[in-house]
């Protein structure tokens, strides 16, 4: 007689899904102590607190949000704010249609899913193929960073005055640390590691030039560098 509680064998869904519940933790950490530095960053630029909490709930795109910050900081106006915001956000675009059929099968899922459609969910969910693990990941990794990040973001806003320069103790690289660990497995298939090697190049060269946030969407270009094989492959 078979039990209905057996224990999951090892390698099996659950235990692949139990290790991406504390990747995805761990990771949401890292991206609340980002949001505390944002929070930290916009309070020391003057921006009130009910916007910066705004801006982490409604916009919820870090990259934006620290470049807004830059903008007020600097003496600019909210066009340019709004307009580079949108700008950085354009690499949304190819995300979406990426991640379509990952996201969810019904339009209320898809609208709520473009909400917390940021970088790191869909690296951590394109890793993971395109099957059901695939789309709990990315689930798994909009709910908790959307939280994380609106938690870190109004703990930062309200320490920022005693906190004058955030940046002074390191915190805002480890975010992007964690993420360049996230993606370094999947730099073992060759058009990978072209595609990557080519957009850092040109991110690079690019970065003396552009404002912020602009080398990024230039490193676009690397995706000439693809193969023949469809790069949805390469995260398998």
């Amino acid at each position: 007689m078979r039990s209905f509680c057996r224990t999951p064998a090892s390698g099996s869904p659950a235990d692949g899904s139990r290790a991406d519940l504390g990747d995805v933790l761990a990771l949401a950490v890292a991206l609340g102590v980002v949001g505390a530095s944002f929070g930290a960053l916009a309070a020391a630029a003057g921006i009130p607190l009910p916007m910066v909490v705004g801006m982490s709930v409604i916009v919820f795109a870090g990259g934006s949000q620290f470049l807004v910050v830059a903008v007020v900081a600097a003496g600019g106006g909210v066009l340019a704010a709004v307009m580079g915001g949108l700008l950085l956000n354009a690499r949304h675009i190819p995300f979406g249609l990426a991640m379509a059929p990952v996201v969810a099968d019904r339009p209320l899922g898809r609208v709520l899913g473009a909400h917390i459609l940021i970088d790191e969910a869909v690296a951590f969910s394109r890793a993971r193929g395109a099957g059901p693990r695939a789309r709990r990941a990315f689930w798994a990794c909009g709910i908790s960073f959307f939280l994380l990040w609106n938690i870190g973001t109004l703990l930062g806003a309200v320490a920022g005055a005693a906190v004058p320069d955030p940046n002074a103790f390191g915190i805002d690289s480890a975010f992007p640390a964690a993420l360049l660990a996230l993606l370094l497995p999947g730099l073992r298939a060759a058009d990978a590691r072209r595609v990557g090697l080519g957009a850092a190049a040109v991110a690079l060269a690019a970065t003396p030039f552009l404002p912020p946030g602009l080398p990024v969407l230039a490193g676009l270009a690397g995706l000439a560098l693809a193969g023949g094989a469809p790069l949805a492959t390469v995260s398998s």
